[in-house]
């Protein structure tokens, strides 16, 4: 069985999420804080509704795999096949009314993440891929996603979510990145990488990711002819420090200024 017999199922799990989730956004929901005392941590009922039904429709469907989401924690998280949910990647966004978040949905076999989609059910944009190629679902109409050339950081545009997440250290590092491209903005979490993966954005460089933040964006950066790693150029389906580019002479020069 190969990642293409799942993609119409990861199609429902969105579609399910995506109706949990409508109806919280841009209302007085209530908000709370995972943190524990640390930074902020938002989690509302919108995010644990959307994943307790991606949770149902995979145990109806596929018993015998693996979920591991980011409010429920894991299940059978050794199977063979294993699903990475983040029901809302950029919750502080949602909470703020802003569209920059969606839904994280990767299938994982042994590990390797092979088919991803990030759904933003508010504008009705799907983005997946199964890191042979990706595609855009979505109002624009429906194409494949390519990233496009770009040579040097000079020329980049670079998103993060926010320098504020990344400890001093590596918050002087971004900065030595951030000084060389042609342009740096803040915000996005997931949707800078679907932006990257359609050609719009050459740079994400991101901190403290956790495996289920990154999983589904994996087969989608990769499928649009992207490079996704961690700071020290490794795999990156642990998550921790990301960088993400269109182009890999951008994301040599990327990682020699963070590490130098």
């Amino acid at each position: 069985m190969t990642a293409v017999d799942f993609e119409a199922f990861v199609g429902e799990l969105a579609a399910v999420s995506g109706d949990a989730i409508r109806p919280f956004f841009r209302t007085s929901l209530g908000v709370e804080d995972k943190s524990c005392g640390g930074a902020f941590d938002p989690v509302t009922a919108a995010d644990r509704a959307a994943e307790q039904a991606m949770r149902a429709l995979i145990r109806e469907k596929f018993p015998a795999h693996g979920i591991i989401g980011e409010e429920f924690g894991a299940e059978r998280g050794g199977a063979e096949f294993v699903w990475m949910l983040d029901p809302i990647d950029g919750t502080k966004s949602f909470i703020s009314g802003m569209p920059a978040w969606g839904t994280l949905i990767a299938l994982t076999r042994l590990g390797r993440p092979v088919f991803g989609m990030v759904h933003q059910p508010f504008i009705g944009e799907r983005f997946s891929g199964d890191g042979r190629a990706a595609a855009y679902r979505g109002p624009a109409g429906n194409r494949a996603l390519r990233v496009r050339p770009c040579p040097t950081l000079a020329d980049a545009i670079l998103y993060t979510t926010s320098p504020r997440l990344m400890n001093a250290v590596d918050r002087v590092a971004f900065g030595r990145v951030e000084e060389a491209v042609r342009l740096s903005r803040y915000g996005g979490d997931c949707y800078s990488y679907c932006m990257l993966a359609a050609g719009h954005v050459d740079l994400v460089i991101e901190t403290e990711l956790k495996p289920y933040d990154v999983a589904a964006l994996i087969p989608i950066i990769a499928g649009a002819g992207g490079i996704i790693t961690t700071w020290n150029g490794d795999a990156p389906e642990a998550g921790g420090r990301i960088v993400a580019a269109g182009d890999r002479r951008t994301h040599a020069a990327a990682l020699a200024l963070l590490n130098a």
